[in-house]
């Protein structure tokens, strides 16, 4: 079998074929990680002898005529997930000894689907980064470029499968948080649609692990190839078994189109509040030239389309507003005297950072009806296309930047400076109404960086930017191994 860098599936095939065991597949990874890791630091949280037992448990079980959708196949999780017998910290260092009592779901269904956990990725400080590092575990590195940031805040996740660590890992999704490491790191990755996955166990510490149902946030997918995104979405979906999957069972409707030529795609790259860098607009008119020419239905504007300046500002205000609710009184007190002193006018994204920091009960709901506008549209627009394409982020992957105040940062967008946070916009575009988001990646930069796009389809509807991922994948390839 292929032995540098295989997906998921040729692994399983190879498995199933007799012509590799897990044991062997698990100490190829190990090997790997011991290896090369020392350079990236994806892998903060090393499981190695309980990989071990796995892979021979899974081994026996296959002699014993067991064939599960992910028996035998090595994966990381994301530090963020609770898993028995391993530190769950959020990279907060006064939880660096926090250990839970019980397996996140979404650990639980990998588990259940044979997966062999080799261990935990790493993450920012609090998930709260578009870097991954924290005092706990260190700073991870593009395995590109070593002096780039993977994204975050599944960066380590992002990392280990570029750096060929693993076959899957597991992230998470609040502004970008699978979608932008992806892109960076030149891997595929899945937002799934907004409750589609449970989430329960990806908490951060001390909480208990309770079934919320939370706002924007989603757990999904990251893999070295589309197919596998979908084999790893099907571990992962379907309604808590403590809420809603006691009376649900989730059936995912078929994607619309199953060849590249029936596929109505609207393509966007430029958004009105930051510009798009060249680099990411080369990646979306290779996607955009593939899709004409494999006879897809394209356009590059629509009325339709609901508009992303305020969609923008409902997304900052949602985002933020969850973000200070464990703030001292203090420091919100002063928050409400910069947030007054605002001019009216003032619409720009940092102000909308600010109003969604103190955002009252009677304001957010007013937040929340306008968001439901938002999704009317795009149900609206997807009764005339089936995805529509446009970046993750305006650069490839940026250098490391550390500063501790995030707002004294800023990301070069082709030699102009601009706000740290205001990246996030194209993240939102299908994080603020829910909708599933997959990322592609596209090819390389000048500078030989990754470059991703996100194709974004219906609510519910995920099959439909998965199928249109694997035909791309198909048309202008997929996952290279760093070089």
């Amino acid at each position: 079998m292929e032995q540098i860098f295989p997906t998921a599936e040729k692994m399983a095939a190879a498995l199933r074929a007799g012509e590799v065991t897990s044991a062997e597949l698990t100490d190829e990874a190990i090997a790997r990680i011991e290896r090369d890791d020392k350079a990236i630091n994806a892998v903060c949280v090393p499981d190695f002898d309980r990989a071990r037992a796995a892979a021979r448990r899974a081994d026996q079980a296959r002699l014993h005529g067991e064939d599960r959708p992910l028996l035998g196949i090595p994966v990381t999780v994301k530090e963020s997930y609770n898993v028995v017998g391993m530190p769950t910290t959020w990279g907060l260092p006064q939880h660096r000894d926090h250990v839970p009592a019980e397996d996140a779901v979404q650990v639980s269904r990998l588990k259940a689907a044979g997966a062999v956990v080799l261990g935990k990725t790493n993450v920012p400080l609090g998930l709260q980064d578009i870097q991954s590092f924290n005092e706990i575990y260190g700073i991870t590195n593009n395995p590109w470029d070593h002096a780039r940031t993977p994204g975050g805040s599944s960066g380590g996740s992002a990392a280990a499968l570029a750096s060929g660590f693993c076959a899957l890992s597991i992230g998470s999704d609040l502004a970008g948080s699978l979608r932008t490491p992806a892109h960076f790191c030149g891997i595929h990755a899945h937002k799934p649609t907004l409750g589609l996955a449970a989430t329960r166990g990806m908490v951060a510490p001390p909480a208990p692990p309770l079934p919320v149902e939370l706002d924007l946030a989603v757990v999904g997918p990251m893999a070295r190839s589309a197919r596998d995104l979908t084999l790893l979405l099907d571990v992962m979906a379907g309604p808590d078994p403590l809420t809603f999957g006691v009376a649900h069972d989730l059936t995912l409707p078929p994607a619309r189109h199953e060849r590249l030529g029936d596929f109505r795609v609207l393509v966007v790259d430029e958004h009105p509040l930051i510009p798009t860098g060249s680099a990411v607009r080369a990646g979306v008119n290779r996607v955009a030239d593939a899709l004409v020419d494999g006879g897809a239905h394209v356009e590059r504007h629509s009325p339709l389309l609901p508009d992303l300046t305020e969609a923008a500002t409902l997304y900052t205000q949602l985002l933020f507003s969850g973000s200070v609710a464990r703030f001292p009184v203090e420091a919100y007190e002063q928050l409400r005297s910069r947030a007054a002193g605002l001019s009216a006018d003032d619409r720009s994204l940092d102000a909308a950072r600010l109003r969604g920091m103190v955002l009252s009960h009677r304001d957010w709901i007013e937040v929340n009806n306008r968001r439901e506008l938002h999704r009317h549209g795009w149900r609206q627009l997807f009764a005339e296309f089936d995805a529509v394409v446009c970046p993750i982020t305006p650069t490839p992957a940026f250098p490391h930047d550390h500063n501790p105040d995030p707002r004294e940062r800023r990301i070069d967008i082709d030699g102009v400076e601009h706000p740290y946070f205001d990246q996030l916009v194209w993240a939102g575009v299908a994080t603020m109404p829910g909708l599933p988001a997959t990322a592609v990646p596209t090819g390389r930069s000048p500078e030989g960086l990754p470059v991703g796009v996100q194709l974004i389809g219906p609510m519910f509807e995920d099959r439909t930017p998965l199928r249109l991922a694997e035909l791309l994948e198909d048309e202008i390839g997929g996952f290279q191994p760093p070089k």
